[in-house]
């Protein structure tokens, strides 16, 4: 454990919540322009370019038990720099995709979905090494808080970097696009490098498959959330296009600011009143958010949709992970929080090519229905949950 004092350790997350913030833009930035550019350069549908943003999320569900037993035995420093160094490559192989020398549309496609595979593999090493090195630094008493913290880093990357890759796109291409984000994930390990390791209590490890048992009641909770942001980042730019709007690139901007906004606001919420009740509040908004990106009928109203939908699924990850870590000892965090995100990242993963084949045959903006319907089924399981929590406390009481 580490022993910096409470006021540099926080000094300390907010430094490295900056570094991930600039290797986060490399999975941002690319996660709306891969969609148009398979769509529009490589001239294959909805649903392959659905695959090609989702794909990244199997192999992030698959290593998630790895990284966070690496986090838990090695520490979660020596997790996130693997997981650096693997957004580097796997941006290099993205821009290899995208060049002349390729000759065919095929082949650039399965180029690409290999680094796409790689990048996956690299969120899960970089955000589970991050989590487990700031919550064993930080202390179990402030999870939800490190959680809501990290949270702004990764979804204010995406706020900034959704119109940033469209537009490095149109400029530059998607080589162009591509080589920047090789470097991004190299400057953030140079602000890291000086950063000590903070590794917490060793215990008697657990399966990974006994952690799942114990937590996946939020994972649920937090899997059904994110159908709506994965809906959102892969097909609001061709949602606004298939309407003939403006604007397209902004969907994950206010997506992002709605989601930041409400994390500074309430970040320490979890920690003081339980996960539960912020995730109740929370899965309400999502809900109304995707039913106004559903049934809007104009630009701006649809930018409402995505705002709101930002701001309800801002506080569903802490809130619930801190539900999660409760469940399990603190030697075993890394895991629980690897296999907490392996919920979230399975709804990210089918969400691409569900929402593509819906896209297909009944129209973009049924998209949002489905996350609508899904943050809803989320609301009732949290409520059954927060009931659950209830009778477990009440069947204590006087127990000696």
């Amino acid at each position: 454990m580490s022993s910096i004092s409470p006021k540099n350790s926080l000094r300390q997350l907010v430094w490295m919540t900056l570094a991930l913030f600039l290797s986060y833009l490399s999975v941002a930035m690319a996660m709306p322009a891969v969609a148009v550019h398979v769509s529009q350069t490589l001239g294959f549908g909805n649903v392959l370019s659905g695959l090609a943003v989702g794909i990244a999320f199997l192999s992030t569900i698959l290593s998630r038990g790895w990284a966070g037993r690496l986090a838990d035995e090695r520490g979660g420093k020596v997790a996130m720099f693997r997981g650096l160094a693997l957004y580097a490559v796997a941006a290099l192989l993205c821009w290899v995709s995208s060049l002349p020398a390729l000759r065919h549309d095929l082949t650039s496609y399965l180029v690409l979905l290999a680094g796409r595979l790689l990048l996956g593999l690299g969120e899960s090493f970089a955000l589970v090494g991050m989590l487990g090195w700031s919550m064993a630094a930080m202390g179990p008493a402030r999870s939800g808080r490190v959680m809501a913290l990290v949270g702004i880093g990764m979804y204010g990357a995406f706020a900034v970097g959704g119109p940033l890759g469209l537009w490095l796109l149109e400029d530059l291409g998607f080589a162009g696009l591509m080589a920047g984000s090789i470097f991004l994930p190299l400057v953030s390990g140079l602000m890291l490098w000086r950063i000590a390791p903070a590794i917490s209590n060793q215990g008697r490890r657990s399966p990974f498959v006994q952690v799942l048992g114990l937590i996946w009641k939020p994972g649920a909770v937090v899997g059904l959330q994110g159908v709506g942001f994965a809906a959102l980042g892969a097909f609001f730019p061709l949602y606004f296009l298939a309407h003939g709007w403006q604007g397209a690139g902004y969907g994950l901007t206010f997506f992002g600011l709605g989601f930041v906004l409400v994390r500074l606001m309430a970040g320490s919420l979890p920690d003081r009143i339980g996960g539960a009740p912020v995730a109740l509040a929370s899965l309400s908004v999502e809900a109304l958010g995707q039913t106004v990106l559903w049934l809007a009928p104009n630009p701006a109203l649809a930018l409402v949709g995505a705002l709101l939908t930002g701001m309800g699924c801002s506080m569903v990850f802490p809130a619930m992970g801190l539900e999660a870590v409760k469940r399990v000892s603190a030697h075993l965090r890394g895991t629980a929080i690897g296999g907490f995100a392996a919920f979230q990242d399975l709804a990210y993963g089918a969400t691409g090519p569900m929402a593509g084949w819906i896209a297909d045959h009944f129209g973009h903006s049924r998209v949002f229905m489905v996350g609508g319907l899904a943050a809803s089924i989320a609301l009732l399981l949290t409520w059954r949950l927060r009931q659950d929590g209830s009778a477990e406390r009440a069947s204590k009481v006087g127990v000696p």
